[in-house]
């Protein structure tokens, strides 16, 4: 039995050890010489003492209490200074590590605490192959550069109205409460990645479908004209029980040949897809699920366009389809300056470029490789599919509209389109999900009116935020002063209307993109009438609300040419 001060001490130690480290320690001291007491047959007696059994190299010498003990080439004394010592040199040894100059006494343990958890980071964020690898901070590592960053829920919740109150100096975050934004950040990461088999339904035998009572009645009917203009994507939505984009992407995957080409498994694709629409945020009046299940439905109905059905592989459709319906996952409601002005981490993470199109990517490639959906298939083709992605992703950015915009029109004018090419079908895929994007002038009037509705109700919002806390109110954002049919009109004119034109060029003879021009025609018509009828405060509106036709109805729109 120990001393009474060795007791003692023992006990004020190990309120500062680590359970680990107290294991150890209880192995080395208690357990191992009493099994080699026990099953060494070279264990003798020293002096006349029966109590003390020392190793069989112990060297002759005057008796101590406690005695040394030398067991697996580890000499402890039983000083419990030394003994901490002597494991943590052991320990770092074993690691690999540097035994550098000692630090004090309370800091070592938690020291080598912070280094464990750091390399549990690393390693969590390995993905099967030693090709990718991340730094514990989320930087890259610069020996592996190229390697995609994964995200998951980075911007959520979107914005903490206590980051814009600011400290001593204008525009500063207190730092107490960036800290306690990251912790409330990581905890709902993890809450949210717990949720992996959300709404799974049995398999029905010789079935792909995983929502077969989605597919009963209306909503079967409805995606047997998927490939329709007129597609309802607010009927299908409420038929679909608010699953819309899980419901049309299986039902998409399963017509294009997607899942059999790729031989995906279903529970992951279903999985991804139910990741996919639940990060998108629902409290969003526009960017939500239902505007990615439109975007979706629209790039499906472009992709059957007759000159690219003909050259498209499996590839370049799956890709089409993944980058719509993920295109603005986890939008936070507000544009990319709100995120500047506000000192968002997304916009310090991605250096204000192209901020929101780039989380939306790299949250993309983080539940890709949750899910597992790609893990069959190579490395290098995974990475490939996640880089390709990020491509489409990134050419939504409305600032690089004029970019695109020229050069397309740089190869209509100079006809040297060549679709066999992966990089011209890959560019017309940018366009196409361009146009998916922001298709809504070009739908039907209800349909139409509806999304600007909702998209100026997001607008307003924003506005609202900034006025609350003192901040320059964005373009478009002042409902005091923008009207939404004089938003409708400047969308119309400076982005739609020319990107549509030359995606008519491309496509033609089109029937689907004439009838998406003189949709878009009227459309702008009926938005001109309503803001000479209507003062600002007249139009306002909400997202559910019902508006009056313009005077003279649709059916006054029709001889507008």
């Amino acid at each position: 039995m120990l001393s009474s001060s060795f007791f003692h001490a023992s006990l004020s130690l190990s309120s500062s050890l680590t359970p680990s480290s107290l294991c150890i320690i209880y192995f080395f001291v208690v357990l191992m010489p009493l099994v080699e007491g026990l099953w060494s047959p070279d264990l003798r007696m020293r002096d006349s003492d029966p109590g003390v059994r020392v190793c069989p190299d112990q060297p002759p010498g005057p008796r101590m209490w406690p005695p040394p003990i030398s067991c697996a080439g580890l000499s402890l004394a039983l000083e419990l200074p030394a003994l901490i010592r002597q494991l943590k040199e052991a320990w770092r040894a074993r690691r690999g590590g540097p035994q550098g100059p000692e630090k004090g006494e309370g800091s070592c343990w938690v020291e080598e605490e912070q280094e464990d958890v750091g390399e549990v980071k690393q390693l969590k964020l390995i993905k099967g192959n030693s090709s990718t690898y991340l730094e514990a901070d989320g930087t890259l590592n610069p020996v592996h550069a190229g390697v995609l960053l994964a995200e998951r829920r980075g911007s959520f919740p979107p914005i903490d109205l206590r980051i814009l109150k600011t400290s001593s100096q204008p525009g500063e975050v207190e730092s107490g409460t960036r800290r306690k934004l990251k912790r409330l950040l990581s905890f709902q990461r993890y809450c949210h990645a717990s949720k992996l088999l959300r709404g799974l339904m049995p398999h029905t035998p010789g079935s792909l479908h995983l929502l077969d009572d989605d597919y009963l009645g209306q909503a079967a009917h409805m995606l047997s004209k998927v490939d329709t203009w007129n597609f309802d994507i607010f009927l299908f939505d409420r038929l679909t029980n608010g699953n819309s984009l899980v419901t049309l992407m299986s039902h998409l995957f399963n017509v294009c040949g997607l899942i059999h080409h790729f031989q995906l498994d279903m529970v992951k694709l279903h999985r991804f897809l139910g990741m996919v629409q639940e990060d998108y945020h629902s409290n969003n009046p526009y960017h939500n699920a239902v505007h990615a299940a439109d975007v979706t439905q629209a790039m499906y109905c472009y992709l059957k366009e007759t000159k690219l059905a003909e050259q498209l592989t499996p590839v370049d459709v799956f890709l089409g389809l993944m980058a719509a319906a993920a295109h603005d996952v986890d939008h936070p409601g507000v544009n990319q300056p709100f995120l500047i002005k506000t000192r968002h981490h997304l916009a310090s993470l991605y250096q204000n470029t192209s901020v929101l199109e780039s989380h939306h990517w790299r949250s993309t490639v983080g539940m890709l490789r949750e899910s597992g959906l790609l893990n069959h298939l190579s490395a290098d083709m995974s990475l490939d599919i996640e880089q390709q992605l990020g491509s489409l992703i990134l050419a939504t950015d409305i600032n690089r509209q004029n970019e695109f915009l020229a050069t397309l029109r740089e190869h209509l004018d100079n006809q040297d389109l060549d679709l066999q090419l992966a990089t011209h079908r890959h560019f017309i895929l940018q366009i196409a999900l361009k146009c998916a994007d922001i298709c809504n002038p070009c739908r039907e009037w209800q349909m139409s009116r509806q999304w600007s509705e909702r998209v100026c109700e997001e607008f307003y919002r924003q506005g609202e935020l900034e006025r609350k806390f003192n901040l320059e109110i964005s373009p478009l954002c002042d409902q005091q002063t923008d009207s939404i049919p004089a938003i409708q009109i400047g969308f119309i004119s400076y982005i739609v209307e020319p990107l549509f034109e030359e995606w008519q060029r491309f496509t033609e003879p089109s029937v689907l993109s004439q009838i998406m021009m003189a949709h878009l025609h009227k459309n702008k018509a009926c938005w001109s009438r309503l803001r000479y009828v209507h003062t600002p405060v007249e139009t306002k509106t909400h997202s559910h609300a019902e508006e009056p036709e313009p005077q003279g109805g649709h059916e006054e729109a029709e001889d507008i040419p």
